[in-house]
């Protein structure tokens, strides 16, 4: 795994999808045919190599985006296997940001999902090219041409399926694909891990229309395919292949697999096309005119943060250049001067120490104290890169350290949290004076209170947060009132005329005097607005409002 290997053979790519669509299983058997793992974990028995955290095995989700790194036909995957509840879809947007492919993973029963359409638009976003991964066709109810339909309807794009379900003489169950591009029969044996047997299958008529979908894409991106269509000549695979790899990192077309992954069924195919028709950072291009060379300048992006007991462990994509282990670098946005300490990259569940990341690359960074977003480039040649997008908070939860020894702990226990998790932030309440924890989503905060308490010991009491309330008139009224302060001799008083009406929505307290003719010594009209504002904070002196402010109204002396 340490072996250096050519950019234009990396491929970064995302499994991404609706919440159970089987993204976690389908990478374990990814890890598991490239030969990084030797035995396969299961979700249901919570001992797959991505979901390690305590909290994703009890609920049997994910909830941090995984990062794992593996080779296939002599390429380097670099994969992140991604949430897919709502809930973390900062883990989506960081992990797409770096990724230069992606797999789009859907329920053969369900299809497209609410989920599934949020990652979609997060991908087009940022411009991702991607496969459809068709996945748990074993299922009872599982439609593959209905999920084909789903992604040209409702996802709106141009579906080319370039393999097809094969199922048994009975139509009960899936035993393979049937590979249209190269007209091959792909049959796993058995619900078992097995070699596939492979065969030449000739065109019958129930394929014929299918592989036409696959050769009217193909003609539409080679002029050459076009003119042997037309004349009725065959294609040759490899030509299809080019073809469909130049649509596909076009965004012009979006080649859709089937298969059945916790049935061992079309991953290898899948790998295949991962390879074959995902871009290489190659041919994502420059960024910021910079080549993605291992030669050109230093440009590379910390996209996440995460702490350990090992300290902070920084994941970084690199654009160009290279970062070794000792090297003096640049924190763009942060204008620090940093050295790097040591690089792992990370191996299904394990790390592997390495000397350096080269262009295209993506791995970790121990003890570089940097946020999320940062850039990294040489002090020589600085540039910043595009932030990533994070989503404002949608739910807030007051939260109170339990006891005196956790209330001295939350505050930089909090503070990691969320520099580790961009989308939850701490807050306070100027009005109640309340710790508010803010995240996209009830399962979001209640993750974050049970993290609290396995990884840094601290045990804290949730409630709903209290509601500053705010009063306000709804019609105006005209108040007189003299004050008489009798202390012998002929006494003093004030005569006071107001009138008090409502304002505009956001003016707070408008105060406008109308003496005129310098009748009324100034001092005495500043001595009446700060008794008016003075009030106005007080509310109104009623029991059922004391305590909530007058806002928004307009006062006339």
């Amino acid at each position: 795994m340490t072996r250096r290997i050519d950019t234009a053979l990396i491929r970064n790519i995302g499994i991404i999808a609706h919440v159970d669509a089987g993204k976690t299983t389908l990478t374990e058997r990814v890890l598991f045919h490239t030969g990084r793992i030797h035995s396969i974990g299961d979700v249901h028995t919570g001992n797959t190599r991505t979901d390690s955290n305590p909290i994703e095995i009890r609920r049997k989700i994910t909830i941090l985006a995984a990062a794992v790194t593996c080779d296939w036909q002599d390429h380097r995957i670099h994969l992140i296997d991604t949430p897919g509840h709502v809930d973390f879809t900062i883990e989506v947007e960081r992990s797409l940001r770096v990724l230069d492919g992606a797999v789009v993973v859907l329920d053969g029963v369900a299809g497209v999902e609410p989920q599934t359409e949020t990652v979609w638009r997060q991908a087009d976003r940022h411009r991702v090219p991607r496969l459809v991964f068709v996945n748990k066709l074993d299922r009872a109810g599982a439609d593959f041409v209905r999920c084909v339909r789903d992604v040209t309807t409702r996802l709106r794009a141009r579906a080319v399926p370039i393999n097809v379900p094969r199922y048994s003489d009975d139509g009960d169950k899936i035993i393979g694909v049937t590979d249209l591009v190269g007209m091959r029969s792909i049959v796993w044996p058995g619900d078992e891990l097995t070699t596939p047997v492979i065969t030449s299958i000739p065109l019958s008529d129930n394929l014929r229309s299918a592989r036409d979908i696959v050769l009217e894409a193909c003609a539409d991106e080679d002029p050459e395919i076009l003119d042997a269509v037309v004349h009725g000549r065959d294609v040759d695979p490899a030509a299809m292949w080019r073809a469909l790899r130049r649509g596909t990192i076009g965004g012009r077309i979006v080649p859709v697999l089937a298969g059945a992954a916790y049935r061992y069924k079309g991953v290898e195919p899948l790998l295949d096309a991962v390879v074959a028709l995902l871009p290489s950072p190659v041919d994502r291009g420059a960024i910021q005119d910079r080549a993605p060379s291992r030669d050109a300048a230093l440009a590379a992006l910390g996209f996440k943060v995460v702490y350990d007991e090992h300290g902070q462990l920084t994941f970084v994509r690199v654009y160009s250049g290279s970062i070794v282990k000792g090297q003096t670098i640049l924190a763009a946005r942060a204008d620090k001067k940093l050295r790097v300490g040591r690089i792992v990259q990370l191996v299904a569940d394990k790390r592997e120490e390495v000397d350096r990341l080269e262009a295209g690359e993506i791995g970790a960074i121990i003890g570089l104290p940097i946020s999320n977003g940062e850039t990294l480039c040489a002090p020589e040649s600085p540039l910043v890169l595009e932030a990533i997008r994070v989503p404002d908070p949608v739910v807030r939860v007051a939260v109170e350290a339990r006891t005196s020894t956790d209330r001295e702990k939350l505050g930089v226990a909090l503070g990691r949290m969320v520099a580790a998790d961009p989308s939850l932030r701490l807050e306070t309440d100027q009005d109640t004076g309340q710790s508010l924890l803010a995240g996209m989503g009830q399962l979001h905060l209640e993750i974050a209170v049970e993290r609290l308490a396995n990884e840094h010991g601290v045990a804290v009491t949730t409630g709903r947060p209290l509601v500053a309330y705010r009063t306000t008139l709804r019609r105006a009224a005209k108040l007189d009132y003299r004050h008489v302060k009798q202390s012998g001799g002929p006494g003093q008083w004030a005569h006071v005329v107001l009138e008090v009406g409502p304002g505009a929505r956001g003016s707070g307290i408008v105060f406008e005097d109308r003496i005129k003719g310098g009748s009324i010594p100034r001092e005495y009209i500043r001595g009446v607005e700060a008794g008016v504002r003075a009030a106005a904070a007080d509310g109104i002196p009623d029991p059922r409002f004391r305590g909530h402010p007058v806002v928004d109204v307009r006062i006339v002396l």
